[in-house]
C-alpha cells in the first residue's frame, strides 16, 4: 500500500479515529493521516487543536488521562495497535518525546541518557556507542554529563529527551511541541539535530509544532488540525506557498505580514471546513 505522500509503504497510518474524553468529550473528529518510513512528517496546529491528544492515541498514553480512541484504527507496519500497552509499542521501536520535556531531574544528564537504554539487550558496547552517537548530535549534552537534569536549561532537557529517546534505538520518534519555550536560535539548532538524525540514523519522525514556520521548512508533509480536525494536508513545500496558510499560520497575506490577532477564525473555519 502506498502511503498519501505519495513515498514507499507507510510506517504509521492513522485512519478516521475518534478520541473521546471521560466517555463524553469528543476531542478528534475522524483524523487521518500517514507516516511514511524515513520521513519526517509534522502535524500542525494551534493550542488546543489536539495535536497531542493524536500524538498519545498513538503511542496509547490515552488511559493515564481517560481518554480512549472510540473509533477507528492506528496501523503501525500494519498491524493495529490501537489501545495496546504503550510498553509493547516501545518494544516495536516508536518512542515518545512528550511535550515539557519531562527529564529526571534527580538524575544526572548521562544517567538520564542511559535510561532509554533501559529494555536494550545488546550489551554494554553497543549502548556504549550509542551514547557517543548522542553526545555527537548533543555536543552540548557531553560537556554537562555529570550534571544533575533539574540544573540544566530548557534547551539542554529538551536535547536529554530526544537523546534519551536515541538511546532506545528506536525506528520513529514522536515528537510533541519540541519548540516550546526555546529561544528561536536554540529552535533552529533542534530542527537542524533532527533532520540529522532523519537522514543519518534512517529514524522517522512525526512532529506536533505549533511553530508552522520552522516545522514547515525541515519536514517532508504536514497536517494541519483545527477543532479536532485535518483541514489541510500536503507536501511541506505546497503548504509554506498555501495562501492561507501564509495568512493564518505563517503571518503573511497578500499584502504583506498581518497579526495573528487580526484575522478572525470564523473566516478560516467557513473556509476550510465549509
Amino acid at each position: 500500500m502506498r502511503d498519501e505522500t505519495g513515498g514507499d509503504t507507510a510506517l504509521l497510518e492513522v485512519n478516521n479515529i475518534e478520541v473521546i474524553y471521560n466517555h463524553v468529550i469528543l476531542v478528534l473528529k475522524g483524523v487521518s493521516l500517514s507516516v511514511p518510513k524515513g520521513g519526517i512528517t509534522a502535524l500542525l496546529g494551534g493550542n488546543g487543536a489536539g495535536k497531542t491528544t493524536t500524538l498519545k492515541a498513538i503511542s496509547s498514553l490515552l488511559g493515564s488521562e481517560r481518554g480512549e480512541v472510540t473509533k477507528g484504527s492506528i496501523l503501525y507496519r500494519g498491524e493495529r495497535v490501537e489501545g495496546g500497552a504503550p510498553a509493547e509499542l516501545v518494544r516495536k521501536g516508536v518512542i515518545q518525546v512528550m511535550e515539557g520535556r519531562h527529564c529526571f531531574e534527580h538524575l544526572t544528564v548521562e544517567e538520564n541518557l542511559l535510561t532509554g537504554a533501559y529494555t536494550r539487550r545488546d550489551g554494554r558496547a553497543a549502548i556504549q556507542s550509542d551514547l557517543e552517537m548522542v553526545y555527537t548530535y548533543f555536543p552540548r549534552l557531553r560537556e554537562r554529563r555529570k550534571s544533575q537534569a533539574g540544573y540544566t536549561s530548557g534547551g539542554e532537557q529538551q536535547m536529554v529527551a530526544m537523546g534519551r529517546a536515541l538511546m532506545s534505538r528506536p525506528e520513529m520518534i514522536l515528537l510533541d511541541e519540541p519548540s516550546m519555550g526555546l529561544a528561536p536560535q536554540l529552535v533552529e539548532q533542534i530542527f537542524q539535530i533532527v533532520k540529522a538524525v532523519n537522514e543519518s540514523e534512517g529514524v522517522t519522525f512525526l512532529l506536533a509544532e505549533q511553530n508552522t514556520n520552522v516545522a514547515l521548512r525541515y519536514a517532508h508533509y504536514g497536517y494541519i488540525l483545527e477543532s479536532g480536525r485535518i483541514v489541510m494536508d500536503g507536501p511541506a513545500a505546497d503548504l509554506r506557498e498555501n495562501p492561507d496558510v501564509k495568512e493564518f499560520y505563517l503571518g503573511m497575506g497578500d499584502d504583506g505580514r498581518k497579526s495573528f490577532r487580526d484575522v478572525r477564525s470564523y473566516r478560516r473555519r467557513k473556509r476550510w471546513l465549509a
